[in-house]
């Protein structure tokens, strides 16, 4: 990589993208990394599924592909010959999910059930992703790296951070005590302690820490079943060992690839936003590396990736996988860039897509336990959002009201949307469209903050982009 990125004096790291740190330490590190995602990661299936009406075994399974799609999506992007070889990991995409809904509501106002709807949803996610790997391995993703400036990639990533600390605190608010304390713990492990090893992993241990916490007052009586913190052990005992990963298990190649046009238009949003916020999310990632701006062909490379990526969990009944804003905060926060951490982590997760009764594990893990990470690394997801947009002159009128505006409108136009959801009688799929977009922030603020960029003068000093 050193003949594409060089290194960026403005942050080193103790763990550059190219260490090798032992197998041990790559694997304490790498499962850090699967404890921050597996909360949303595990709860884009089981709203999926809820919303299906899957029973529980068929719930099981889901997760379990989910796991294995996004470790498969995240060693694709750490190849830098696939994707953009940047340490950054896979997860499952909130963007997708008011596409889905689309998708199973018009299954179901057809008579299907639980295989039609995830034959519909893995066809969407093979044509989406088609769509979204010819826009990445073509260039067109990397040519937008022309005209996305830190003028609008700053505001994007900081509506990315700051548009979840809803999320963080719905999640956290379930027990705040234990929550709070969490957030105490790791930025006393990370900040206060000073000690190499206990600062590379304060997410981990602070979550490890608590969970058996959590275990023992199940155990004892502090924590009965209905309690935010209760651990559902009958659960644990009951699932399964190993459940095998199966292509095209929800129906033949033919149903799961028919092409279905309102699937298809309604997951393009979906798609769209992911792409957006991906590019984001390559400059933060590389940013809390230590590395300078990713280049257009790691970009269009990590996009087209991220596509295959998409087509593959289409296939083998996962959902939409992106670039996962959340570990980007683990990588800040620990300094620990190393690509060998990602790959472990994501082999770690290939593993938990075959360890079904690891995964229910995983799963059992309290909310206020992932709110206390969630609160840790949401509003260090956003600074980093700041800190890009200092790239640019902060000092000018111009971009400072292009910043405001965007921002203002990510920040509230999302919430409008969801309680005036556009309808069109005869074009479900421009409103399915419009919607997907309207209703994400991170979209609004960087699709405004990229026309008003690119639209009003201003000199290549003042919008950040000198020697590019």
């Amino acid at each position: 990589m050193s003949e594409e990125q060089g290194v960026s004096t403005a942050r080193v790291v103790p763990w550059p993208i190219d260490s090798r740190p032992s197998w041990g330490f790559s694997a304490v590190a790498g499962l850090q990394h699967v404890l921050t995602l597996f909360g949303a990661t595990t709860l884009v299936p089981i709203l999926y599924g809820q919303a299906m009406g899957m029973n529980v075994q068929q719930m099981g399974i889901f997760v379990a592909t989910v796991y294995m799609v996004t470790g498969i999506g995240t060693l694709l992007q750490a190849y830098s010959k696939i994707g953009s070889g940047l340490p950054i990991i896979q997860g499952s995409s909130f963007s997708f999910i008011p596409a889905a809904m689309i998708i199973f509501e018009s299954v179901k106002s057809g008579g299907g059930g639980v295989n039609e709807m995830m034959q519909a949803l893995g066809g969407a996610l093979v044509y989406g992703g088609i769509y979204e790997l010819i826009v990445g391995y073509s260039g067109l993703a990397g040519l937008l790296k022309k005209i996305i400036t830190p003028v609008v990639i700053g505001p994007t990533i900081m509506l990315i951070g700051f548009g979840l600390a809803g999320t963080a605190v719905s999640t956290a608010s379930s027990f705040w005590p234990v929550s709070i304390i969490g957030v105490a713990l790791v930025l006393t492990l990370s900040l206060i302690i000073k000690n190499k090893s206990i600062n590379a992993f304060p997410v981990f241990i602070t979550m490890v820490v608590l969970y058996l916490f959590a275990l023992l007052g199940t155990v004892i009586g502090w924590f009965p079943q209905g309690h935010a913190m209760f651990v559902n052990m009958k659960a644990i005992a009951d699932a399964p060992w190993i459940v095998f990963p199966t292509l095209f298990r929800y129906g033949t190649i033919g149903q799961t690839l028919h092409f279905n046009v309102l699937a298809f238009t309604a997951i393009l949003a979906a798609y769209t936003s992911s792409m957006i916020e991906s590019i984001g999310d390559y400059h933060s990632i590389s940013y809390a590396s230590g590395l300078s701006d990713p280049t257009a062909k790691m970009i269009s490379r990590g996009i087209g990736s991220e596509g295959l990526g998409c087509m593959i969990s289409g296939i083998m009944g996962g959902v939409g996988t992106t670039s996962y804003t959340e570990n980007i905060g683990i990588v800040a926060l620990t300094g620990i860039a190393s690509r060998r951490v990602i790959r472990t982590g994501a082999v770690i997760l290939i593993v938990l897509g075959f360890l079904w009764k690891f995964g229910t594990i995983i799963s059992t893990i309290p909310s206020p336990i992932i709110g206390a990470a969630y609160l840790s690394l949401f509003g260090l997801i956003g600074a980093l959002g700041l800190q890009v947009f200092t790239r640019a002159d902060v000092t000018s009128t111009r971009n400072l009201l292009i910043f405001g505006v965007a921002f203002t409108f990510g920040l509230g136009l999302p919430g409008y949307m969801g309680a005036h959801t556009l309808v069109f009688a005869n074009a479900n799929w421009l409103a399915g469209l419009l919607n997907g977009i309207l209703k994400n922030g991170m979209a609004v603020g960087g699709i405004i903050a990229g026309i008003l960029d690119n639209v009003i003068p201003g000199t290549p000093k003042e919008r950040g982009i000198v020697g590019k």
